[in-house]
């Protein structure tokens, strides 16, 4: 496939999805569009930028767009619940973790990894272990990311621990920043399916009739507020202040076509541990494009401002933004 072959197609995709690409995306794509041609020495592709400038949307339209069969895209959390099941599968054996990374790649030439992010000093290990097993096989990597290399696992006690994949990726990968004009989450209004056609509410959540139920998964028992007619609804409570984990929210998000969180509170009430579930339930429930109703304590501005604090929540603030709010009226006099 012929570079400008590629670029046609993907322009031709954002023109069905009602945008025409930008500046910024534009590079991009230039250096991406080489794929198509140049698979087997193509160097690898780490693109990085602000939320809703449309990375992972380039991504996936360069992905479709190639015709390679051998071909894998990964979303970090989906990844990451695989790698950990599948090196329980060869845990006897002394290259597990290498052995896991193939039974999720295979022969694959390309693989996306999108929205990837380290926060954790395990996952980090794991990332190195990765990156440096697939780059000794000669594996183009495009990843997309809100963070620069430099910037991965921030917090200044674990940085260190990364150093290593950092020097993989700054190695073998063509770091590229995507800084267009425009956060594209914000443009398009006609929300009507997936996570974007979910709500926000302060208002009562509507009450009911089943009795409290529970899910099992991998020898756990969670209790939850119904999964009636396939959809689940769930406190926040029950999915952030107890030790969940994004491999639950990922099942999950596949079990049931629709959710319903409530009781979810202001941010700062939330404390560290349930903010940071928090966090990585959205991030799974926009990956699987899941509709969420949220009723919360207060309203979606005083949630985010408070959130605005973390580091690492600028991702949630840009999806939340996304939603459909609905205020409590307020009560009059003699009500």
């Amino acid at each position: 496939m012929r570079k400008d072959e590629l670029v046609r197609a993907v322009e031709a995709a954002a023109s069905a999805d009602g945008f025409a690409l930008d500046i910024a995306q534009r590079a991009v794509l230039d250096r991406l569009s080489a794929l198509g041609s140049e698979t087997d020495s193509s160097r690898s592709v780490y693109i990085y930028g602000e939320a809703g400038r449309g990375k992972s949307w380039l991504a996936d339209a360069v992905y479709t767009a190639l015709p390679l069969r051998e071909k894998t895209r990964v979303h970090f959390h989906g990844f990451f619940r695989e790698l950990h099941g599948s090196i329980q599968n060869h845990r006897s054996e002394p290259d597990a973790v290498e052995r896991a990374i193939d039974d999720i790649t295979g022969n694959s030439t390309v693989l996306f990894f999108d929205e990837l992010h380290v926060h954790d000093p395990g996952d980090a290990r794991l990332l190195t272990r990765l990156l440096d097993h697939v780059f000794a096989r000669r594996v183009t990597v495009v990843a997309t990311s809100n963070y620069a290399p430099d910037d991965l696992l921030p917090d200044p006690d674990w940085h260190h621990i990364f150093e290593p994949g950092i020097a993989l990726i700054t190695a073998n990968m063509d770091v590229l920043p995507l800084r267009g004009p425009t956060d594209y989450r914000t443009v398009n209004d006609t929300h009507t399916h997936g996570f974007a056609s979910g709500t926000w509410s302060t208002r009562t959540p509507p009450r009911t009739t089943s009795a409290p139920r529970s899910l099992t998964l991998n020898g756990r028992v969670f209790p939850v507020t119904s999964t009636d007619d396939g959809e689940l609804t769930v406190t926040f409570d029950q999915l952030c202040r107890t030790p969940t984990s994004t491999m639950e929210y990922l099942r999950w998000a596949r079990d049931f076509t629709r959710w319903t969180v409530t009781g979810v509170p202001h941010f700062d009430d939330a404390g560290y541990a349930a903010q940071q579930r928090f966090i990585n339930l959205i991030d799974v429930l926009v990956a699987e494009n899941v509709p969420v109703d949220f009723f919360a304590d207060v309203d979606i501005d005083d949630f985010l401002d408070a959130a605005s604090q973390r580091p690492d929540a600028f991702r949630m603030a840009s999806r939340l933004r996304l939603l459909e709010t609905a205020v409590a009226p307020e009560l009059g006099p003699g009500t």
